[in-house]
């Protein structure tokens, strides 16, 4: 069982008698994900998880999208949605703008300077990239402390909140999957252990190493969830006691980061095609990372990607650090995002495939996310987008 954990205190045998030092029973919680036949923990609380008192409607603001029709590519610039100093009242979950989603994923980008409420997804997994800043996670399984190049993995239905730190922004590139998301299947044995060519390990994977036994009572939970014809929905529970009330918990279903700069780079004599990159998955997409790397070494290679008509994918960048070599002349700069949708050839804009050549290192970082069902837009997007992009390949036409 390569990613059992066992953090507080459990007893001995699963699903039986559990008392504190008072003599109190505890009350065993199983959160599993596919019903009960994929991965689960138990958590044991102070109180009945399930009691609350109040529940009313919580509706997330612009979940809206619009069709990348007619299709083009799109360039994105989010930053620009956080003009002066506004985003210090912004949270990292009420105050998440939607740049692109599909049935499968949906993602976002927040910059926050205040603390979240507590807030479950109860649609799928989250995987949320700090792009720069820090903070303290809670969750109802510990503490995480999520740092600049972290990715921040948070199983469907696990509570938590967002705690930013000091006082520079807290930038989060956040991927909401209706789906479990989980390392590459292609890094796995057959019994889930990473195996030896995968690009990093299970050392490199840090979940809770504490329990935070916290009390209250009349708590509030802002809830993602989906309704009868799939849409998203949002309640706000009251729960009768605090949700971080747990005193222990094991299995293999929690919270974790795992940070892009411990991801060790494949490389080969010739350009490598982007599943070298790859970290995780989740149905009907993956999430690759580009990271600084020593690159082809063939005497004829053209370190660059080739361009590439990705008839089955959607293709996302989010450029969060260095300098991509491919995207030079076309705007594109830290903190954007693009987006290369299937049926359109896209690769390095005009001059990189040539300048690339003798290149020994790229100094980039950005992270990729490929879907398998066409992506839409949202406001964030509509609000963000650089319109000369599409055209610059060409150096002419429309908003050129």
């Amino acid at each position: 069982m390569p990613y059992y954990r066992s953090v507080g205190h459990v007893p001995p045998k699963r699903h039986t008698q559990h008392r504190d030092a008072e003599g109190r029973l505890l009350y065993e919680e199983l959160m599993g994900e596919e019903g009960f036949s994929s991965d689960s923990s138990l958590l044991y609380h102070r109180e009945i998880p399930s009691a609350i008192t109040g529940s009313r409607v919580w509706e997330p603001a612009g979940q809206d999208t619009t069709a990348n029709h007619p299709l083009k590519p799109r360039h994105l610039r989010p930053h620009d949605l956080w003009p002066g100093e506004e985003w210090r009242g912004t949270d990292a979950v009420t105050g998440r703008r939607l740049l692109l989603g599909n049935a499968d994923v949906r993602i976002s980008y927040a910059v926050a300077g205040a603390a979240s409420p507590l807030y479950r997804n109860g649609t799928g997994d989250e995987c949320v990239y700090v792009e720069s800043g820090s903070a303290t996670v809670e969750t109802v399984f510990g503490t995480l402390a999520a740092r600049a190049g972290d990715y921040v993995l948070l199983p469907r239905a696990t509570t938590h909140r967002w705690l930013p730190e000091g006082d520079e922004p807290l930038r989060l590139y956040c991927v909401e999957a209706n789906s479990h998301i989980a390392p590459a299947r292609r890094y796995l044995s057959k019994y889930g252990q990473l195996l030896e060519h995968a690009p990093f390990c299970e050392r490199d994977l840090h979940g809770p190493a504490d329990v935070l036994s916290a009390t209250g009572e009349d708590v509030e939970v802002h809830v993602k969830h989906r309704g009868p014809r799939g849409e998203l929905l949002g309640t706000v529970f009251t729960q009768a006691t605090h949700p971080f009330d747990v005193v222990g918990w094991d299995g293999c279903l929690y919270p974790y980061t795992f940070s892009v700069h411990d991801f060790e780079p494949l490389t080969g004599r010739v350009h490598q095609p982007p599943p070298v990159h790859q970290v995780f998955e989740g149905d009907n997409f993956v999430i690759c990372n580009f990271v600084p790397r020593k690159v082809d070494y063939h005497p004829l290679s053209i370190p660059v990607p080739y361009y590439h008509s990705n008839v089955d994918s959607d293709e996302v960048m989010f450029y969060c650090g260095g300098d991509y070599e491919a995207r030079k002349g076309s705007g594109i700069g830290q903190g954007s995002v693009s987006l290369h949708p299937g049926g359109h050839a896209h690769g390095p804009q005009p001059g990189a495939y040539e300048r690339s050549i003798g290149a020994e290192f790229f100094d980039e970082l950005a992270v990729m996310v490929d879907t398998f069902r066409p992506l839409e837009l949202g406001e964030g997007a509509l609000a963000a987008e650089d319109p000369a992009y599409a055209w610059t390949w060409a150096g002419r036409g429309q908003g050129v």
